[in-house]
């Protein structure tokens, strides 16, 4: 306790006074325990309750300085107050130099002094202690924040430096201590690279705290960088002097990287890179003002990818995301370095030409972007084809502000899409209108398949020589509540662009089957074909719901024609291969259509199980006018005949497209010549009336009237 007091002292007189002294004490009363050795006091120190020592440097055991030496070493943290006579003062002062907290002359020692002189022991020993605590909680604090702490003196050399200051400068305590702090915390400006002043010198010069500047980067030991921020303090003794200053920071370069990485996230498409919907419309904006100002023009183009959505939807989203990507880097390849190139979403694209001088300088454009989207993009293992419809707007014919030069670059690619695909257009006026009507059409389109709209036409396939039916094709219409029946090219690329195209195939093939079915229960067994698209036979699911419909329907699969067009086929031959294999198993006949307008080798006749050839009809509306063309169709019968493939003329319109085609040997035919498409019930009575069972010679006279009239853009 720290009224307890041990004397130790070999001189009985000097215990009996101090015992005197401290008896008559009535408001802090004190125990008093006395040994006459050293050896004796310390190991009575060695217990606890003492709670400070009254020590004579003179002992039998041991004399003058080395008493207190030793006796301090021991006991550290017990204050020690040297009892000496005058001729030995100077070694009591040493002592009290080495660490005791007073001495007191023998023979000065009074009843009133010397408790006195205890009490002030007792407190400085706990203000000691109390700063003690302090200090250790302040340095505990200091070594365990995660900010970083360094203080300098008036001098400007630094003083202190937490762990976080060493790890963040890289200098040693050791080695930094009494540097310049210029010289362990250098910092510079990080646009600039020019050193910053010195924010502890600021501190010290305004009397108050300062932040550091923004863009602080502190420049460590082994010259790497760190941005850093927070500020500097001065720091005053107790009569409010400066003596020094601390300067606090933390490391931000991660945050500040996560925060320019946001910035460029909420600006830019995640996938592509490119500037995104928001940045571009502050580009397109930036561009009118400076246009405006100069009187020049800026050009909009809305790029849109044809037919994305069957890779994506059949190949999967992974294979789609790298194919944007690719398509993206094709597009910055066709621009400058002040024009822009963004990604809307989905698979459309905005271009942003900046300085047009001219109009057709935006027409050039989009022909270097058309010409860059036709060679196959190679990702993973597939080999796809992509083209892209091209929407142009111009300022100030086309619009005076971002958004509406946007919309109708949109609305001009939407006629590119209406008009075949794969091109451009500039917009016009009138553009805006068919763009309503489209989205209509579109709108109306999600809900048509659940309210039934849709109905089969089927065309007669014709034998040029026996004049029967050999097979029906299977044409959708949309039946539309107040538009009336709508031809399939007027939906089916909005079906495509929307992705409603395999829930629409899906339900052609079931219901195409069904009818077959019907006509074969009623004795007439006909073959019905079904138009597939690309996106349909890579759809992961397209076999089993073909094996689904025949099983539910309990069509023979012999009575299932599959069409599909060149194009598919050249597209993921491999794995379309495998499909068609599979379908020739379940008994199902495949046929080509549009025979003749590929853009590949033939030699996808011997790579895939063709049974039916279809020479397209642009071919066989100018065989008696071209003999170009007449050339070419006698050719590809003759190699069907040569590959022993069947052959059908598609497009038959006229007596003497009919007529060659019989002296060329061509096996079959269709077209208006013999009948549009009709609904189930009148192809029914055609089966049932066998009308074109007659001699070929007379099938030209049997419909020379009314039937012969038509244009094939009506299939």
């Amino acid at each position: 306790m720290d009224d307890h007091v041990l004397l130790i002292s070999n001189d009985p007189a000097l215990g009996r006074t101090i015992r005197a002294a401290l008896a008559d004490v009535r408001d802090i009363p004190f125990e008093v325990s006395s040994v006459s050795r050293l050896s004796a006091g310390l190991e009575r120190l060695g217990g606890d309750g003492i709670g400070m020592v009254l020590l004579d440097l003179f002992l039998p055991d041991s004399r003058g300085i080395e008493t207190f030496d030793v006796l301090h070493l021991l006991a550290p943290h017990v204050p020690i107050l040297i009892l000496s006579d005058s001729s030995n003062e100077s070694v009591a002062r040493l002592a009290v130099q080495r660490g005791a907290q007073d001495y007191l002359l023998k023979n000065h020692i009074d009843y009133r002094w010397l408790p006195r002189a205890l009490r002030y022991v007792i407190g400085r020993k706990a203000a000691d202690e109390a700063l003690f605590v302090e200090k250790e909680r302040a340095q505990v604090t200091l070594d365990s924040i995660g900010d970083a702490v360094l203080s300098s003196d008036l001098g400007g050399r630094i003083t202190y430096l937490n762990p976080v200051a060493v790890q963040l400068t890289g200098w040693a305590r050791d080695d930094a201590i009494g540097r310049p702090l210029a010289e362990v915390f250098h910092t510079i400006d990080g646009d600039t690279g020019k050193p910053i002043r010195d924010p502890s010198a600021m501190a010290l010069q305004k009397n108050q705290a300062v932040g550091l500047m923004a863009n602080s980067v502190l420049v460590r030991r082994d010259g790497s960088e760190l941005v850093i921020e927070d500020s500097a303090a001065p720091i005053h003794d107790r009569r409010g002097r400066m003596v020094g200053a601390v300067v606090v920071f933390h490391d931000v370069t991660a945050t500040r990287a996560m925060t320019l990485r946001m910035s460029h996230l909420a600006q830019h498409d995640y996938l592509t890179d490119l500037p995104n919907r928001v940045l571009l419309n502050d580009r397109v904006t930036q561009a009118i003002s400076l246009a405006r100002r100069r009187g020049t023009q800026a050009a909009v183009l809305f790029l849109d990818l044809d037919r994305f959505k069957h890779i994506n939807d059949s190949l999967g989203h992974a294979i789609g995301d790298e194919l944007l990507k690719s398509v993206a880097q094709r597009l910055l390849s066709c621009v400058r370095s002040s024009d822009t190139v963004s990604r809307q979403g989905g698979d459309e694209f905005v271009i942003l030409l900046p300085e047009v001088e001219r109009v057709d300088d935006a027409g050039t454009r989009a022909r270097k972007m058309r010409s860059a989207m036709l060679a196959p993009h190679h990702i993973s293992d597939h080999r796809l084809h992509v083209t892209a419809s091209i929407g142009i707007s111009l300022y100030p014919d086309d619009g005076e502000d971002a958004e509406t030069l946007i919309k109708n670059a949109d609305a001009a690619m939407y006629h590119v899409k209406d008009s075949g695909r794969n091109n451009y257009q500039f917009f016009t006026p009138d553009m805006n209108a068919r763009a309503v009507e489209r989205q209509s059409l579109e709108d109306s389109l999600r809900d048509a398949l659940e309210r039934r709209e849709f109905v089969l036409h089927y065309q007669p396939k014709i034998d040029l020589e026996t004049g029967a039916i050999t097979s029906a094709e299977a044409l959708i219409r949309w039946q539309h509540p107040q538009r009336g029946l709508i031809l399939p090219a007027h939906f089916i690329p909005i079906a495509e662009d929307s992705g409603l195209i395999v829930q629409m195939g899906r339900w052609t093939l079931r219901e195409a089957c069904r009818q077959a079915r019907t006509w074969s229960d009623s004795g007439h067994p006909t073959p019905v074909a079904v138009n597939i698209s690309a996106v349909e036979i890579r759809d992961k699911h397209f076999l089993k719901n073909v094996r689904t419909i025949l099983r539910e329907t309990g069509l023979d699969p012999r009575l299932l024609e599959i069409e599909l067009t060149e194009s598919v086929l050249i597209q993921n031959s491999t794995s379309t291969a495998a499909v068609l294999r599979a379908l020739k198993t379940l008994g199902v006949l495949l046929a080509i259509d549009d025979f003749g307008t590929g853009y590949s080798s033939l030699s996808y006749l011997r790579q895939f199980p063709i049974d039916v050839l279809k020479i397209d009809q642009s071919f066989v509306h100018h065989i008696t006018a071209d003999a170009d063309d007449a050339l070419l169709v006698s050719v590809m019968i003759g190699m069907c005949h040569g590959l022993k493939r069947r052959v059908i003329a598609e497009g038959v319109e006229t007596r003497a497209q009919l007529a060659f085609l019989q002296t060329q040997g061509c096996g079959e035919a269709q077209g208006f010549y013999f009948s549009h498409p009709v609904a189930a019930e009148p192809f029914t009575k055609l089966l049932r009336t066998g009308i074109f069972k007659r001699r070929p010679k007379l099938i030209a006279e049997l419909f020379a009237n009314g039937n012969g009239a038509g244009h094939a853009s009506a299939y």
